[in-house]
């Protein structure tokens, strides 16, 4: 791309407007020019996601106008009934939400395709619940997920109320690509779209529908529930009224972390909104202190992934892992549901491959199948769809170590919503009978191993860092590592090409999972490092995960693991307590 001609076409083209001349005249750096138009920001099947600023790679109201017009040429070629469906759209707490929410929903208006708005703020899983609740072809939601603040994004969902697909994104991208001028993109005016029925509001009763289908879910006493103290905070995003919605209705006693209850899209209070870092409960913890909580829970800012601290035995809090937390709700729900005569014979758990095995022995004790996807919950919900048209398996849990989860299928992504409560229930059913959640881990890690696990994502941005990023990949295919922290690597699964190797024997073996730029360094007991690109930050992601006599003995082998990757990779070693 001839970034200089798209910058100067951005800058005195009247189509753009004065905000985004101004913000072009100000750039000083021709470097800085060259980020910003050296490419359209990449549909992957994350959608869209990137800095809020001007220029072709960043997210902005055209940019969002140019991937809805190649959404709009997609939904097309399925014919007219599918325009006739239409899309719903649903959008978070950040900077220029809802103006990219309309800008999407009035650049369908003018391709002829209905659209459904929220009028105010809603959780991602709400917006796959909808999509399927009201049979829209599509939905789409502005977010950026737990990003920093200067970050929003763009996401799409099928039919069928999951993520797209790899074949589907790119097909969206080529729709996108073929657009030879976006100044010919013009969103119909709101007035005229509401006036002709092509903007709608989500019919009220959504909300409801979706809040009465979460409560089915709950399986514990009222009296048990009432035991439990839960402090919760939104991190200033979507999942506020419908968490505590739920709960409460439930029958949860909950209090809220009041400096982080309401949208604030600079996100204040924290550093970034990533329930995965323990900084963000700083506020909770001295609430928790004072009332003795059992739980703490923390939404990402489309509710999407929950980060959990549980209080053990000597009133201490500790932050666990995805890891962790599904392996207490696979636990919790496989349990429950064998002692209630409901566990399906075809029973199925799904958990990425980026996901500790710690479950594989309970999953078989109860005679349940683990299965594998790639990483992302796009994959999760396409096993689910596979489960329904072919019938082999019965859906019962799905989740993933960055804090994804999902217990039902009247959702088809991550659902924060729904994992606080199945996390709420986890707790009234242990407290009942004399376990904290942290005793529930234990129990778990005595019966299948002691786990502990990382991620350590090295942000590389620019054209310069997607450089680096290829070459640490290629370095590790030209000369793989043999061992990590003396762990001797048994397996070598190399996604790209789709063949796994044996280590000790020199065999291959075909992957089953699809083509994808992943790396999965694999120990005989179950431990692995796995590396990959991430597919919608500039970062390359490595995971670990190791097992231990104890505790002790695994934070020493993980630790070990770690410094040796990342020396292998000439990356900065960053130790944790």
């Amino acid at each position: 791309m001839d970034y200089m001609k798209l910058y100067r076409l951005w800058l005195e083209d009247p189509y753009f407007d004065e905000t985004i001349r101004q913000e072009l005249v100000s750039i000083g750096e021709r470097k800085e020019i060259e980020d910003r138009f050296y490419r359209y920001l990449e549909f992957g099947t994350g959608g869209l996601r990137g800095l809020i600023g001007a220029g072709t790679n960043r997210i902005n109201r055209y940019t969002v106008r140019h991937a809805t017009q190649g959404l709009s040429n997609y939904i097309h070629s399925f014919g007219p009934a599918a325009a006739a469906r239409g899309v719903v759209i649903a959008y978070d707490s950040r900077q220029c939400s809802r103006e990219f929410a309309l800008e999407a929903a009035l650049t369908l208006n003018t391709n002829g395709i209905l659209a459904y708005l929220w009028d105010s703020l809603r959780p991602t899983p709400m917006l796959s619940f909808a999509v399927r609740e009201l049979g829209t072809i599509a939905g789409i939601v502005i977010t950026a997920s737990h990003n920093p603040p200067e970050y929003n994004g763009y996401k799409v969902y099928w039919e069928d109320g999951g993520q797209i697909p790899p074949e589907r994104a790119a097909a969206i991208q080529a729709a996108i690509r073929a657009i030879e001028d976006i100044t010919k993109i013009h969103p119909m005016p709101e007035e005229e779209a509401r006036a002709k029925g092509f903007l709608k509001p989500v019919p009220p009763e959504i909300d409801r529908k979706y809040y009465d289908r979460l409560l089915g879910l709950v399986t514990t006493t009222p009296e048990q529930r009432a035991a439990c103290r839960i402090l919760y905070t939104p991190l200033h995003g979507t999942g506020n009224i419908p968490v505590r919605t739920v709960l409460t209705e439930a029958g949860y006693p909950v209090t809220v972390v009041k400096e982080q209850e309401h949208p604030d899209p600079n996100f204040s209070t924290v550093k970034c909104p990533n329930p995965e870092e323990p900084e963000v409960f700083q506020l909770a913890l001295r609430i928790a202190a004072e009332e003795q909580s059992d739980v703490i829970l923390a939404t990402d800012p489309d509710a999407d992934r929950l980060g959990v601290m549980v209080r053990d035995r000597n009133g201490n809090y500790r932050l666990l892992n995805g890891n962790q937390v599904g392996a207490i709700l696979v636990d919790f729900i496989l349990s429950t549901r064998k002692a209630k005569g409901t566990l399906p014979p075809n029973g199925a758990v799904i958990k990425t491959i980026a996901t500790s095995y710690m479950i594989e022995p309970l999953c078989r004790e109860y005679g349940v199948e683990l299965l594998n996807t790639h990483t992302g919950f796009k994959f999760i919900g396409d096993k689910i769809r596979e489960f329904e048209e072919t019938g082999t398996h019965t859906f019962l849990f799905g989740y993933e170590e960055s804090y994804g989860y999902l217990g039902a299928t009247f959702v088809r992504d991550k659902d924060a919503v729904m994992a606080a409560l199945l996390v709420a229930e986890a707790v009234a059913y242990h407290k009942a009978h004399g376990r904290t959640l942290y005793d529930a881990l234990q129990a778990i890690w005595a019966k299948c191993g002691c786990f502990l696990e990382d991620l350590h994502s090295v942000t590389l941005p620019g054209k310069e860092g997607q450089v680096q990023i290829a070459a640490i990949m290629e370095q590790l295919r030209r000369e793989p590592p043999t061992s990590f922290g003396g762990i001797p690597v048994a397996y070598i699964d190399d996604y790209q090409v789709g063949v796994g190797l044996e280590v000790a024997t020199g065999r291959e073996y075909p992957l089953e999972l699809g083509k994808a730029n992943v790396l999965h360094f694999r120990f005989a007991d179950r431990g692995f490092v796995m590396v990959r690109p991430s597919g919608t930050e500039p970062k390359l992601k490595i995971y670990f995960s190791v097992t231990g006599k104890n505790e002790t003995d695994a934070h020493r082998r993980l630790e070990a693991v770690k410094a040796d990757a990342l020396r292998m990779m000439n990356l900065p070693v960053v130790n944790r307590p």
